[in-house]
């Protein structure tokens, strides 16, 4: 008789995680950072400033509003300054401590949680969500589960129209949603982040960290035995067992582990951290604050999990000697660098000119020979005024004995605007001693010292 064998599947079947809500120091801190986030993400679209959205991608006219400063395609070498800058300072903080990043102000890590603090208002504790999912439909869960859906997704299409706030001013969006003008740009974006949001938050959770993250992937390349890692103290735990409050432990040969899996519950990935470090751990300090309160409860020292080196667990030295470890050679590297980079990137923002000049020859008329006797060369200077107010420029050469400007000497721009201008240098002939010779032109503006350029260029024969 033949028998079909059983096919066996590749993937793991999900299994619900529904995490129990802690309170802790640790906790603490992420409502913390949780709610600072939210508050300058849902809040800066809003703030004016001189009479503008104080932070504004403005793709249209190809400009980036910050505060008092305003950023063009030409400053591109910023941006790549901070993204080099947020490269380095995730080395750095993994290597000192771990997935601090993932743990506390990841966007996914912050939308989940707020997703669950929504969930928790209709649906209840973990044991209540638990029991809603495995009841049949009716009418309670039905009015739980949508009122839920309802909130998550009206905060979703809130978090899409954000984004795209900071793309479109605020109050121009606000407006066109009013009145149901809104382009299909900004409408395919709100409804795309929106549905994102809800999909990750709301349904994957633990998944995106799990399967989607590369983060998750190459944290153990930037890992070591005295990298601060959340970890569990198998030596003081072990073996564990359960037992009453008063009981000798240790004469029935327990370590402090009473095993009440509350730190498993708590887990918003639903690992178990006492089977040591793994990729899918996010570092949140969850298990520490569930962990903390039954070490209280049962009247043990604090710290069966805690924030520790895999060196410390294993024995290699003490807990004392901790930071001198942790502050080592590598980490100290990653310091001194992202310092340095820092303090070149403050000081060169500090002391930005928001002026730039390009100068290009006129190419059909190379040079030419004036009624006076002397050369003539043409230019075409390309001016941008970045700064946000207008100013009257001056322009002036050296470089030749007696040249001199004879055409295109000043001119005036708008704030953030820009201009062409033709300008014409003289010279006499006895001053032009070479075919090419090298001048610069100086632009400055009459009201500002400060707002000036040099730019170079060469002087035709």
């Amino acid at each position: 008789m033949n028998t079909v064998p059983e096919q066996t599947s590749l993937y793991e079947i999900r299994q619900n995680i529904y995490p129990r809500a802690v309170h802790g120091i640790f906790n603490n801190w992420r409502v913390t950072l949780v709610l600072l986030t939210q508050i300058l993400y849902y809040g800066l679209p809003w703030l004016n400033w001189n009479g503008r959205q104080a932070v504004l991608f403005d793709m249209v006219n190809r400009k980036f509003y910050l505060l008092d400063w305003v950023f063009w395609p030409q400053d591109f070498v910023w941006l790549a300054a901070i993204l080099i800058i947020a490269a380095i300072s995730l080395f750095m903080f993994t290597a000192i401590a771990g997935r601090l990043w993932c743990g506390y102000a990841c966007p996914q890590t912050v939308y989940t949680e707020l997703f669950m603090w929504v969930e928790r208002g209709f649906e209840g504790d973990y044991r209540k969500q638990q029991k809603l999912n495995a009841m049949p439909w009716n009418g309670e869960k039905i009015v739980r589960r949508g009122g839920k859906h309802i909130a998550w997704v009206l905060l979703a299409l809130w978090t899409g129209f954000t984004l795209v706030a900071y793309f479109t001013p605020a109050t121009t969006l606000w407006h066109e949603l009013q009145g149901w003008t809104l382009g299909p740009w900004e409408t395919f974006w709100i409804i795309f982040y929106a549905f994102a949001t809800w999909g990750f938050a709301g349904f994957m959770r633990e998944q995106v960290c799990k399967y989607m993250c590369p983060y998750a992937r190459f944290q153990s390349a930037m890992f070591d035995e005295d990298t601060l890692i959340v970890t569990y103290d198998y030596r003081r735990g072990e073996p564990r067992g359960s037992r009453k409050k008063d009981a000798d432990y240790k004469a029935q040969g327990l370590g402090d582990c009473i095993n009440c899996e509350i730190c498993v519950n708590v887990c918003p990935t639903g690992i178990d951290i006492r089977n040591g470090l793994q990729y899918m751990c996010i570092g949140c300090a969850a298990c520490i604050d569930a962990c903390d309160q039954v070490m209280e409860k049962m009247a043990y020292p604090k710290g069966l999990i805690r924030y520790s080196t895999q060196n410390i667990i294993d024995g290699k030295y003490e807990d004392k000697n901790m930071l001198r470890h942790v502050f080592r050679p590598r980490t100290l590297f990653y310091v001194v660098v992202l310092t340095g980079i820092v303090t070149a990137f403050v000081y060169t923002l500090l002391h930005r000119v928001p002026l730039r000049v390009d100068v290009i020859r006129d190419r059909l008329t190379l040079s030419m020979e004036t009624p006076s006797g002397g050369i003539e060369n043409t230019y075409r200077l390309q001016i941008i005024n970045m700064d946000g107010k207008p100013h009257h420029y001056t322009i002036r050469a050296e470089g030749l004995a007696g040249l001199k400007v004879t055409g295109g000497d000043q001119i005036d721009i708008p704030a953030l605007g820009n201009a062409n201008l033709n300008v014409t240098l003289e010279a006499p002939r006895m001053s032009v001693l070479h075919p090419t010779q090298p001048v610069e032109f100086e632009i400055k503006a009459a009201d500002d010292h400060k707002l000036k350029r040099e730019v170079k260029s060469s002087f035709l024969k």
